[in-house]
C-alpha cells in the first residue's frame, strides 16, 4: 500500500504484534502484521512511524555507492575496511590475487580474461579470506553466548548482511562482510547467534546485544554507513 508517499509492503503473519522496517539499500519498507489486524490498523501504524520512516530512507539514499567495477589497473576496491587500489598482472599461469603491502591488491589473470573472469577470481579471494576467518571467530562467540550452530556458509546476499535458519540452526553470511572492518563480520556473527536464542528483533533480542556486545550499535552504524558494491543488493 501506499501511505504519505511511500511504498509499504505489507506481509500478514499468524504472529502477535506489528513488526516495521526499513531495509537497504534503497530503503524498502516492510511492515509485517497479526492475521487479524486489517488495512486501516496498518495505515495508523505506519502515519505514526512516517517521519522515523523518511529519514531512514534518506540515510540509505545518502549512503556511498561504488560505480560498476570495470577491474582495471588504479581501481578502488575494499578489504577488511581498508581501500586498495587494484594492479593486474597479465600472465599465462593460473589466476590469483595477492595483497601487496597496505595499499594494492594484485590480481594476476591471463590476458584473454574478460571482466567477468577476473572479478570472479577476485571474489573466490574473498570467500577464501572469510573462510580462513569465520570458524576462529565462531568458536570465541558460540562459547560467550552458549549456543552452537550445526553450519555456517558464505553466500553473496542482495538485502542482508546475514541470515539464521533457527531451526536447522545455520547461520549465513554475506560475501559483502570481507570487504567491512572484523569488527563489522563480529557484530554480524553475533546478531545471527543471537537469534539461536530469540528469534525476534524484540527487546529480549536487544538486551542479549548489549549483554554480549555492548558496543554492537556503533558497529551496525559503521556497517550501514559504509560503502556498498555496484550490486543491486541490515542491520
Amino acid at each position: 500500500m501506499s501511505i504519505g508517499g511511500v511504498s509499504v509492503e505489507v506481509v500478514r503473519k499468524n504472529i502477535k504484534n506489528l513488526h516495521l522496517g526499513v531495509y537497504p539499500p534503497h530503503g524498502r519498507v516492510r511492515v509485517a502484521v497479526p492475521l487479524v489486524v486489517n488495512d486501516d490498523a496498518v495505515r495508523l501504524a505506519v502515519i505514526d512511524k512516517l517521519g522515523w520512516i523518511k529519514r531512514q530512507k534518506a540515510k540509505f539514499a545518502d549512503q556511498p555507492r561504488q560505480s560498476q567495477r570495470e577491474m582495471v589497473n588504479g581501481e578502488s576496491h575494499y578489504f577488511l575496511g581498508r581501500r586498495y587500489r587494484l594492479r593486474v598482472h597479465e600472465q599465462e599461469g593460473p589466476a590469483k590475487v595477492a595483497l601487496r603491502g597496505i595499499a594494492s591488491i594484485d590480481l594476476f589473470i591471463r590476458p584473454s580474461a574478460s571482466i567477468k573472469q577476473r572479478e570472479t577470481v577476485l571474489l573466490r579471494w574473498y570467500r577464501e579470506q572469510l573462510k580462513a576467518m569465520i570458524p576462529p571467530l565462531l568458536k570465541k562467540w558460540q562459547r560467550t553466548i552458549g549456543v552452537a550452530v550445526s553450519d555456517w556458509g558464505i553466500k553473496k546476499m542482495k538485502t542482508k548482511w546475514g541470515g539464521c535458519n533457527t531451526k536447522a540452526r545455520r547461520i549465513w553470511l554475506n560475501l559483502e562482510l570481507a570487504k567491512k572492518s572484523t569488527h563489522c563480520l563480529e557484530y554480524i556473527i553475533v546478531h545471527e547467534l543471537v537469534h539461536l536464542l530469540e528469534r525476534k528483533h524484540n527487546d529480549r533480542f536487544m538486551i542479549m546485544m548489549d549483554k554480549f556486545m555492548p558496543k554492537w550499535q556503533s558497529y551496525r552504524k559503521e556497517l550501514n554507513k559504509s560503502i556498498l558494491s555496484h550490486e543491486k543488493w541490515s542491520y
